[in-house]
């Protein structure tokens, strides 16, 4: 977070939110802070509460208990709160046969923005996602990457001071996701405070200067990437095996016998030891001895994937 940030007032604020769907307990207290100028990731699995806390924050459902504040007013209460949010869902919610810039027109004169102001508005959302080239080609015929930016330029089109993402980048490649992190960068410098939903945990650690970790219903941890590592993982290095293929039953057992773990892809596992690089050269050694020589071996720094799995890991607090 900047200094300005740290200074300013949160724009917006979450006090003991909690919320139940049919007398099931969806949000259990939570607690949030964003400030001008941060980007905020909000992590956690299915079903832990991230849509039914976004949807409090965009005044969409009035919680059961506790306060939302957007610039200091209840948005589920007062529409001039909303009218500072801009919200990205998960889908291009964009007209397809429209263009970017009539698009964003359209949404312009939706959000109540007068007439006279709405040329320059366009233009500079346009500007801040990098879209102007493609202004007056149809929806339908962007790329992947060109639509999320779209999608982007029509939710800052009023020039919220919040906007949230919900899963900004899925389903498209590594240059366009590049591409739309630094329009969140570049919004974020201009002093728009960004909450953000992924499963792409590399890009929240690239991007947010806080994370938190919502499991069902309760934020179970929240701070700076780097910070909440150090001190989860100390000295601890994760040791990567890559395995030319998928093993079967027999070598699964012989890997999980090495105190290693599988990721998501199959052929590739995992595990923390504080001295990685030896332990690096022991396991290939090893391996090879029982038939399974790995195809690479790779050291690095944990990540917020490997904290992710150790959070899940653990029992859920009574």
């Amino acid at each position: 977070m900047n200094a300005e940030a740290l200074s300013a007032a949160p724009i917006l604020t979450v006090a003991g939110a909690v919320h139940a769907y049919g007398g099931r307990p969806v949000l259990r207290g939570v607690d949030l802070a964003l400030g001008r100028g941060e980007i905020y990731a909000l992590l956690g699995p299915n079903g832990a509460g991230k849509t039914t806390l976004i949807r409090t924050l965009c005044g969409r459902i009035r919680p059961d208990g506790g306060t939302v504040r957007l610039n200091g007013r209840d948005p589920a209460r007062v529409a001039a709160a909303r009218a500072g949010l801009g919200l990205v869902p998960q889908e291009i919610a964009l007209y397809a046969n429209l263009t970017v810039g009539e698009n964003l027109r359209t949404f312009a004169a939706l959000a109540g923005m007068p007439h006279r102001q709405i040329a320059a508005a366009v233009e500079r959302a346009l500007a801040l996602t990098r879209t102007a080239d493609r202004a007056g080609v149809p929806v339908k015929h962007l790329s992947g990457g060109y639509q999320r930016r779209a999608n982007i330029a029509a939710a800052i089109v009023h020039a919220p001071s919040l906007l949230i993402l919900d899963e900004p980048t899925v389903g498209v490649d590594i240059d366009a996701r590049e591409a739309v992190d630094a329009v969140i960068r570049g919004l974020r410098d201009l002093g728009v405070a960004i909450l953000l939903t992924t499963h792409d945990l590399d890009q929240a650690e690239a991007l947010a200067d806080r994370v938190g970790f919502l499991r069902e219903g309760r934020m179970v941890l929240e701070g700076e990437p780097k910070a909440l590592l150090a001190e989860a993982f100390g000295t601890q290095m994760e040791v990567l095996v890559h395995l030319s293929g998928t093993p079967d039953a027999a070598a699964e057992a012989q890997l999980a016998a090495e105190g290693l773990a599988r990721t998501r892809q199959p052929s590739v596992w995992t595990r923390l030891d504080a001295d990685g690089y030896a332990v690096a050269g022991t396991l290939d050694r090893r391996l090879r001895q029982v038939g399974l020589a790995p195809r690479e071996i790779r050291v690095r720094q944990p990540s917020l994937a490997n904290l992710f799995t150790r959070l899940a890991e653990q029992e859920p607090a009574a």
